[in-house]
């Protein structure tokens, strides 16, 4: 069946977090996103790619494996790593935290939990 459309850019989700206002300042101080608006009862933070709208509710991290990022290369991603570190975020795999994101991956990456336990990820495609 031919489907009469193609899925754009990622327009914005939407998060429950327990508070809205903490969770987008962790979001601005370790991702480098920026208050875009506030809602009843939530915040949205984004920048030129995404838009996160997270909204007060009771965190539900197990619904959603993990959400991942692409950067454009290998020493960014090195980057961002020592970013994480140093803003204290609760990092995947201590020692060895970047890695291919799967057995046989081309693909690296590296993973981390926000306040809520939601997982992310920061990749590089092909970054070998």
């Amino acid at each position: 069946m031919k489907v009469p459309l193609t899925l754009g850019e990622v327009g914005h989700f939407g998060l429950a977090v327990r508070d809205p206002k903490k969770s987008a300042k962790w979001f601005e101080r370790t991702l480098g996103l920026r208050k875009e608006f506030e809602f009843e009862n939530g915040v949205a933070v984004g920048n030129d790619n995404v838009t996160i709208a997270l909204f007060k509710g009771k965190p539900s991290p197990e619904t959603i494996d993990h959400m991942s990022f692409h950067l454009p290369n290998m020493a960014t991603l090195r980057t961002a790593l020592d970013h994480l570190k140093s803003v204290g975020a609760d990092i995947e795999d201590a020692g060895d935290e970047i890695g291919p994101e799967a057995p046989g991956s081309k693909n690296m990456g590296l993973w981390f939990h926000d306040p809520d336990g939601y997982r992310w990820e920061l990749s590089v495609l092909g970054g070998k």
